[in-house]
């Protein structure tokens, strides 16, 4: 038994922690202070200058919404990589080392967390504690403990965390969530789920810090909580129970030499995953000369022995609607995308998506809905749309910055899904770790979010 799945003498029963994730709830729902104020533009920070704070959250999000947002500092702890931010955005925004002296000099309504997966607690906390909304990239957290510190801290300031989940915000898996509420196929009894990661995108998680579980918390967090979102949302249900095996199979030890990155590697003549970071002037702006502040290697090798993430990872998961579902996640497969069927009472819907791949393919999401006696099955297909995620960042950014209306099932996910999303993914490396079945209400209170 590790860490994780013991409940610590003194921690709060359950009636507590729900009194207190109730709470947080409630505070979550009131009206932002500044709602009797006049009308002002939002002033907000990034924390976490890399290339997806820079990126969606700052380029994207000021060419979307720049007439009403204001970009007010940035904070990272390599200040290099900060102003390296700024000249891509074209910004001049003020840059702090951390987040406390940022608060002190600048005043901000919203942070964007963008930092490594292991210190989002840290600063998620720390900014409700300064009175500072947040929107956080996936996963809010990596250990129990920490989902406990940000409830405290949403209920304590009366402030509020908002979830990235930008997959629930692609055109193509809202379509998903529209047909299991009106196909008329019924209750889902089981879902097969399977996520592949291509030798392009999958490799590059083992080059950077997500190759450190102590960093991601595993690929059960820094990616499968995405996943796990996805379903909980579609179902309407939470996580019960998780039985979990994890294995790496082709990266880290597993290779058969190594280095330490690509660009001054002996190997890369031979290397099926030599990867050339100079092609990529953004990337090479970023993080090459910025690395002489904090020696982070965004071309690390693959290879390196001290990788502890899996590589491949299967599940079976079940849902308090009664729902079992078997869930696989291949890190290093010859082509991008999932497959995800839905076995209901009155037939069955089957999706089929190709994000990336080496043949040609008329449609990026196919989606079969077969039903019970029929002769016909329907076939829906889906075109790429243009936008991060299938579409779903620039929706993302609608629905956290932008004033129009969205529909209920598209309000931003607030503290309890990224909690939800995470509680599957520990008690799925929990599993993989002890050979035991784990039930989400044994981790901790946490099981009466």
């Amino acid at each position: 038994m590790t860490d994780e799945t013991r409940t610590a003498a003194g921690s709060p029963s359950r009636r507590e922690f729900l009194y207190a994730a109730g709470a947080a709830a409630a505070a979550a729902a009131l009206p932002a202070r500044a709602a009797a104020e006049p009308a002002r533009r939002t002033r907000y920070a990034i924390v976490g200058t890399g290339h997806r704070g820079s990126g969606m959250w700052g380029a994207e999000a000021l060419k979307r919404h720049g007439d009403t947002l204001d970009l007010v500092a940035l904070c990272d702890v390599n200040p290099q990589r900060a102003e390296a931010a700024n000249a891509l955005m074209g910004t001049k925004a003020p840059v702090y080392p951390d987040l406390d002296r940022m608060l002190d000099a600048v005043k901000v309504d919203r942070i964007a967390v963008c930092t490594v997966d292991s210190t989002h607690s840290a600063v998620i906390a720390r900014a409700l504690d300064r009175g500072v909304d947040v929107v956080t990239e996936k996963p809010m957290v990596t250990g129990l403990s920490q989902c406990r510190a940000i409830l405290d801290a949403e209920r304590t300031n009366r402030r509020k965390v908002a979830m990235a989940f930008n997959y629930r915000y692609s055109p193509k898996l809202e379509k998903i969530w529209s047909l299991l509420r009106t196909s008329g196929l019924g209750k889902v009894t089981s879902i097969d789920f399977s996520w592949y990661l291509d030798v392009f995108h999958g490799a590059d998680y083992f080059r950077r810090w997500h190759r450190l579980k102590a960093q991601g918390g595993s690929l059960w967090l820094h990616k499968a909580s995405h996943h796990f979102d996805l379903v909980n949302w579609w179902l309407g249900a939470d996580p019960v129970e998780v039985s979990a095996v994890s294995s790496l199979r082709r990266y880290g030890k597993a290779g058969a030499v190594r280095h330490t990155h690509c660009r001054t590697c002996p190997h890369k003549a031979s290397c099926e995953f030599f990867f050339d970071m100079t092609a990529t002037p953004r990337l090479m702006a970023l993080y090459a000369g910025p690395a002489g502040a904090d020696g982070y290697l965004r071309d690390g090798c693959v290879f390196r022995e001290d990788c502890d993430t899996w590589d491949t990872m299967s599940a079976v998961i079940s849902y308090s609607n009664g729902t079992t579902m078997t869930y696989s996640l291949n890190a290093f497969m010859p082509f991008e995308g999932f497959r995800v069927a839905f076995n209901c009472e009155k037939g069955r819907i089957e999706v089929r998506d190709y994000e990336r791949q080496p043949w040609e393919v008329p449609y990026e999401t196919e989606i079969l809905v077969a039903r019970n006696f029929a002769k016909d099955v329907e076939r829906i297909t889906l075109q790429k749309l243009p936008g991060g995620h299938s579409g779903g960042d620039p929706r993302l950014l609608d629905a956290v910055f932008g004033s129009a209306p969205v529909p209920e099932h598209l309000r931003v996910p607030d503290s309890r899904a990224g909690a939800m999303s995470c509680l599957t993914g520990i008690a799925a490396r929990t599993s993989s770790e002890t050979g035991k079945s784990v039930k989400v209400a044994d981790l901790s209170p946490l099981a009466g979010l």
